[in-house]
This record gives structure tokens, sequence and C-alpha cells, in this order.
């Protein structure tokens, strides 16, 4: 008796957990598949695809800087630079992030990149403490 009672709540139930065919209209075309990327993404989700739109935003710099300054205290001067130059972007006006770029592209050997951080953090800071050193440093540069 249980098993038929049993068998009578499966084939009740059964209905509710089969797949429902999609079925098509005269007409209709099937959608072609989307393309996806390595990741198994679209293209327009792809966050590497996207072109990065920079608005200032000095919160989003400030964080920038000092993930750069835990890269350049760790000896990783290429990320440094990398997230100095992005605070940049994000802040053009902020001393602090042009002249930490000058200092990671000076330890990288980039005189050039070097010297135009350090022109701009002169042009922003030009009263600041540290701004004969720069002078200095530029000056070696050259």
């Amino acid at each position: 008796m249980s098993r038929g009672i049993a068998a009578l709540v499966l084939l009740a139930v059964s209905p509710l957990f089969a797949q429902n065919p999609q079925l098509k209209k005269r007409g209709e075309t099937t959608p072609t598949p989307q393309v996806l990327d390595k990741d198994g993404l679209p293209p327009e989700e792809n966050k590497s695809l996207a072109v990065k739109d920079y608005a200032f935003n000095p919160i989003q710099a400030q964080k920038e800087i000092r993930t750069g300054n835990y890269y350049f205290k760790k000896g990783s001067y290429r990320a440094a630079a990398g997230r100095f130059e992005e605070a940049t972007k994000w802040n053009d006006g902020e001393p602090e992030a042009w002249l930490r770029l000058g200092e990671a592209e000076e330890k990288l050997k980039d005189s050039k990149a070097a010297r135009n951080a350090y022109t701009k953090y002169l042009e922003l800071a030009s009263d600041a403490k540290n701004a004969d050193e720069v002078r200095k440093r530029l000056e070696k540069l050259k």
C-alpha cells in the first residue's frame, strides 16, 4: 500500500521537475550564441577590454598612493610606479602622487619619466619643505 502511494506521489510531482522545452513558432529564428572570451565573459562585461574613464576622485587617488607606498617599501618599483600613475590620473593635482611617481621611476632608472614627474611635482608644490631636495634630484637627472 505504501509503495502505491509513493508511486502516485512520484507521478504527481514528476511534471514539476521535468524540463519545459521551448517550442519555436513559425518564422522564428534561433538566437545566435554569444561569443565569449577566455574567461567566459561576453565582451561588454569583460573589464580588461573596457576603457577606463577617469574622473576627479581624490579618495581613489589616496587609495592608489597607499597601495603604491606598500609596493615601494616592498621593493616592487614597477608595481609602485603603476599605482602612482593611476593616482595621478584620478587626481592630477595631487603633489604626493607625482613625487612618489618620480621616486619610483628613478629607482627603475627611467630618468625621463622621473624628470617629468618631479617637474610636475614642483609645479604643484613649489613651496614644499622638500622642494630644494627635489630640485637637486632633478639637476642630477639632467
